[in-house]
């Protein structure tokens, strides 16, 4: 093998190596260390050589006492270690501006050995990695936040939301649920939520759940629901399998509305009188076809079975608009504008007012059946009716914006009002015959 020559000056070819190097004795004490070293470290070479490394960079407790537990485990194994994650913050020079920069490294330490396979030096290797490390915290506190935001929204929903297993399992309720039925939510993930169920909607609702789900279609029931105070409710209950990439149910998303009073208004329809039957029937059934039409939750948001949005700012500017809202308003691109700008119609109506209230106090504002007038492609303003409710929400303490959330009703509120009329001239008639036969 042949000899190196004796003319190379190693030490000026170990201070121009590719790295962040520092050349130690076994006990610490610092022997030399490379130009891009003395780069990051912000202190010249003459201040730190001779020096225990402690000594040249001092640092916070825990920090020197994991590289002193790496150099001892170097000294004791005569292995390479790998250092977890290290912040070593960089102090700057007073020609520098002074202060301090936060930095994270990877830090290795090479065992350098004699002839006799004696511990000699330990080369350390200090690798910046902070840009990598904000970064990925960065996307962290990115993520953190949008989760808080969708169980904020999930939990704000005036719905039972659902989640489950592509097998069926529950995974997930939100409080509306456990409020509604007063027990845990423990004691109903997996199959105990059919334990609220009324014994005689246990079969048909869950024949029809299986049924969905081994066909991977939207699934829909109407059953009734055990409250918390032992009486019974009726619901409509939607799901609707989430894809993953390659076709396969990854998930079901789904939610419960509470039908219980229109339940009702329809039996007692029927039972009035057996001509407003048919019409009875048909009412509900657009009340269901409604319903159906709020896809619900495909990816939790974006396919909700009811209008959901988002507006921030005092100006009520939409930064979030689902499926169901854009088609109110034809598809049209939302975001950026403002409710003033999108229906300018409601202005005059108090709507705005409305927001700018909810805005300024926090004070939900939750509203049964209202009427508003929209302007149809023609211009014309026609009769809506919505079920809605807006609720401020906050950042940093402060205000942010309005999530809303509305459903329409004005086929069930127009029909409605078409069976009291309908009742109403059924009453007249019957009162005219019978004054006819007493004339008589």
């Amino acid at each position: 093998m042949a000899d190196f020559p004796a003319s190379i000056d190693y030490q000026a070819l170990f201070q121009t190596l590719p790295g962040a190097y520092l050349l130690l004795a076994p006990d610490g004490t610092i022997l030399g260390n490379s130009d891009q070293h003395v780069a990051a470290s912000m202190l010249p070479r003459e201040q730190a050589v001779g020096r225990h490394i402690f000594d040249a960079y001092p640092g916070d407790p825990q920090s020197q006492a994991d590289l002193l537990a790496s150099h001892e485990t170097v000294r004791r194994t005569l292995r390479a270690h790998v250092m977890p994650l290290l912040r070593y913050d960089i102090a700057r020079p007073a020609a520098l501006g002074g202060g301090t920069e936060e930095r994270y490294w990877q830090i290795t330490h090479h065992p350098q050995l004699d002839a006799d396979g004696q511990l000699r030096y330990i080369l350390q290797l200090s690798e910046d990695v902070t840009e990598a490390t904000q970064h990925t915290a960065a996307v962290q506190r990115a993520l953190d936040e949008a989760t808080e935001r969708n169980r904020f929204i999930l939990e704000s929903l005036p719905l039972m939301v659902w989640t489950t297993r592509p097998d069926g399992w529950a995974e997930f309720f939100n409080t509306r649920w456990t409020d509604f039925t007063g027990r845990s939510l423990a004691d109903t993930l997996g199959i105990s939520w059919v334990a609220d169920l009324h014994p005689d909607d246990v079969g048909p609702t869950t024949a029809r759940w299986e049924a969905a789900r081994e066909q991977g279609i939207s699934y829909q029931a109407e059953y009734r629901m055990r409250r918390h105070d032992g009486s019974y409710r009726w619901h409509l209950a939607t799901g609707v399998p989430r894809l993953g990439p390659d076709g396969q149910i990854q998930m079901w998303v789904g939610c419960n509305a509470d039908i219980h009073e229109q339940k009702l208004m329809v039996a007692e329809l029927l039972e009035a009188n057996e001509q407003q039957a048919l019409l009875s029937d048909q009412a509900y059934e657009q009340y269901q076809r409604a319903q159906q039409q709020r896809q619900i939750l495909l990816d939790l948001f974006a396919d909700a079975p009811a209008m959901i949005s988002v507006v921030r700012g005092p100006e009520h500017r939409y930064e979030f608009a689902n499926t169901r809202f854009r088609e109110l308003v034809g598809q049209q691109d939302l975001v950026g504008k403002t409710v003033a700008e999108v229906f300018p119609e409601v202005v005059s109506q108090g709507i705005i007012a409305v927001l700018d209230g909810v805005f300024r106090t926090g004070e939900p504002m939750v509203a049964q059946e209202l009427l508003v007038q929209l302007a149809s492609p023609d211009g014309q303003l026609r009769d809506c009716y919505f079920n809605f409710s807006y609720q401020r929400f906050e950042e940093n303490g402060q205000p942010a914006g309005i999530t809303a959330y509305a459903y329409d009703v004005s086929e069930l509120v127009l029909t409605r009002q078409a069976l009291k009329q309908l009742g109403g001239r059924a009453t007249n008639t019957a009162t005219n015959a019978a004054d006819s036969g007493l004339a008589s």
